[in-house]
């Protein structure tokens, strides 16, 4: 199995839209979006080439993998919060989800809405890229999975930017936040949301016809401590597990992996060592990197080594371990 790209969001949003990532470009407004195309034809035309040189030989399988946070409506019975949580998932998931698992064009939605924005800004073009037709048929169906990295939720509600200044930011039409009252972690954007990967596996799964197998390729909890007795990231995993669990065997989705993040401690983007998502410990101090097993690698190796909770273990919809 290969991955061509993994979180090309990131790499569009952070990387060429506010600069605070390599390779530090500010171009929120319409870099973004230039950004992301190409990424998306690098895609398309790595994964034609594995096809027509190494998938007969090879017999591998090639996708992509996108990261998404769960979008929850702030009033879930209001129309207009329902459309802007769509718009959320669409403006970050279906950037890249639609024209590679779908039919080669970005969502209607993004479409529409950057059009008309760059019309009005008196721009002679959308700042959203066209696809060639050629283009479009390359890039459709290029994938053999989906990779998702999920961490957590965002409430959405819908708003009226100025869009007198080209943004993405007010492209989408909407604002963000999270509950106050939902589980911290040591990231300021990660809160605990276990019931969401029920909901985004289905969207998923929905939103592309069932037609591909779902990977979840990241997914796990950080915190500053780094302590060995880590019981809220076994919180963590738990929790998760049992509602990807219920998505496969209660709503029938496609889920055909499951990976933890992370092995190890790492340095995480820019804010270095301070965050820690590691099952094992790193001493960063110690030249030698010295690690120590943590209490979740534990209970996660128990649950690889027996592929499923045990059932002498705690009832894992409970909150005792």
């Amino acid at each position: 199995m290969f991955i061509t790209l993994n979180e090309p969001l990131i790499t569009a949003l952070k990387g060429y839209g506010t600069g605070v990532m390599a390779p530090g470009m500010n171009g929120i407004g319409d870099l973004v979006y230039i950004a992301a195309h190409n990424q998306i034809l690098a895609h398309g035309l790595a994964y034609r080439l594995y096809q027509s040189e190494f998938a007969a030989r090879q017999g591998g399988r090639v996708g992509i993998t996108l990261n998404l946070h769960w979008a929850e409506p702030m009033v879930p019975q209001d129309p207009s919060h329902q459309e802007a949580a769509e718009r959320f998932l669409q403006f970050n998931f279906g950037w890249f989800g639609h024209p590679i698992f779908k039919n080669g064009n970005y969502p209607e939605v993004m479409r529409s809405r950057i059009d008309a924005n760059s019309e009005k800004q008196g721009l002679e073009k959308s700042r959203l890229p066209q696809f060639t037709k050629e283009e479009s048929e390359m890039i459709a169906g290029s994938a053999d999975f989906i990779g998702l990295n999920f961490y957590t939720t965002d409430i959405v509600y819908p708003v009226e930017d100025d869009i007198t200044i080209p943004s993405y930011n007010s492209d989408d039409g909407l604002e963000t936040y999270q509950d106050e009252t939902w589980y911290t972690s040591g990231s300021s954007w990660l809160k605990v949301t276990p019931w969401a990967m029920r909901k985004i596996l289905n969207w998923i799964h929905k939103e592309y016809d069932g037609r591909y197998d779902i990977f979840i390729t990241e997914n796990g909890v950080s915190d500053n401590q780094g302590n060995l007795d880590d019981i809220s990231r076994i919180y963590y995993y738990k929790h998760n597990l049992n509602q990807m669990l219920k998505a496969v065997k209660m709503d029938g989705i496609r889920v055909a992996g499951y990976f933890a993040w992370s092995l190890l401690d790492n340095f995480e983007w820019d804010n270095g060592y301070t965050e820690k998502f590691g099952l094992h410990y790193v001493d960063m101090s110690d030249p030698e990197r010295t690690r120590k097993a943590k209490e979740s690698s534990k209970y996660f190796a128990k649950i690889v080594q027996i592929n499923g909770f045990a059932e002498s273990d705690v009832n894992p919809c409970d909150n005792g371990f």
